[in-house]
This record gives structure tokens, sequence and C-alpha cells, in this order.
């Protein structure tokens, strides 16, 4: 049976907007993704002290795994007012940990790279790498986590 899912573009806009001395200041930055077929979207409670895994990835699909070749695009977005999350982007090779502070939000894109819109900047590992993304807090949080296949 085919499937009866037509593919779309999903589209990120990024906006930064302030006014100084009665100047308007700002940009706007848009992120186009074709092709894509699957979103998973869904809330994640990091319970105080623990590691949550929020994503897996492989070559096959699972619960909470995805297959790594199609994935496009990761946010992870901290929805707490006052306390910061811990997000670790693992690798076979590496681990690599950013502070996601209250409000912030942590993307990546298979077209770019990694992009730490955080506190920190993680240089490694790229998409093609990964193999979990995790989340560790102090507290209890709550995650948006979102996620965009082909």
């Amino acid at each position: 049976m085919a499937s009866t899912i037509s593919s779309g573009t999903l589209t990120v806009t990024v906006t930064e907007s302030i006014s100084l001395n009665g100047s308007t200041m700002g940009a706007s930055n848009v992120l186009t993704v074709g092709s894509i077929a699957e979103i998973s979207q869904r809330i994640v409670t990091i319970d105080a002290a623990s590691i949550r895994t929020l994503f897996e990835f492989g070559t096959v699909v699972g619960s909470g795994k995805f297959i790594v070749a199609n994935v496009q695009y990761i946010r992870i977005t901290n929805k707490d007012d006052t306390n910061s999350v811990n997000i670790n982007v693992a690798s076979a090779a590496s681990n690599n940990w950013v502070v996601v502070s209250a409000g912030q939000s942590f993307m990546m894109s298979a077209q770019d790279g990694l992009q730490g819109v955080a506190s920190a900047v993680v240089g490694t590992p790229v998409v093609a790498d990964l193999v979990s993304i995790s989340g560790h807090s102090a507290s209890i949080i709550d995650l948006d986590c979102y996620i965009a296949l082909t």
C-alpha cells in the first residue's frame, strides 16, 4: 500500500526585534527544508537530577527512535521560566553538553550541522553522527521536543 501523505516544506523563522533609543533593530532569518514527510512533537518532563533520553537515532525506526539519515531538523525548547536544562548531544565517539537557559531553544539542522541557540555553542557532532540526545536538570522542567524527517 502506498502512502497518501504528501511531503511538505518546513519553514523555520528566527526573528530578533528590539527598539533602542527610538530605533528599531533586529533581523529575521529563514531556513526552509523540503521533502519533510514526518514530524514528531511532544512535551517531555525532565525529573530533577535524572537524565532523560529525548531522541535516539539509528538505521531502523523504534519507539522514540528515528532513522538518523532522515533527520533534517531538531528543536528543543526549555519551557521553564526559571531553570536551565543541560542537553547532551551524543555520537559514538563523543558527548557534547550545552546549557539551554529558561525560555531558550536548541536547534540542529542537517543542512547546517549544529546550532546552539542557548548560552553555549556545540561544535560536534553533526546530525549524521547522532546516537542520542538527552536532557538533565537539577529541577523538574518541561521541554518542547520537535523533530522533522524526510
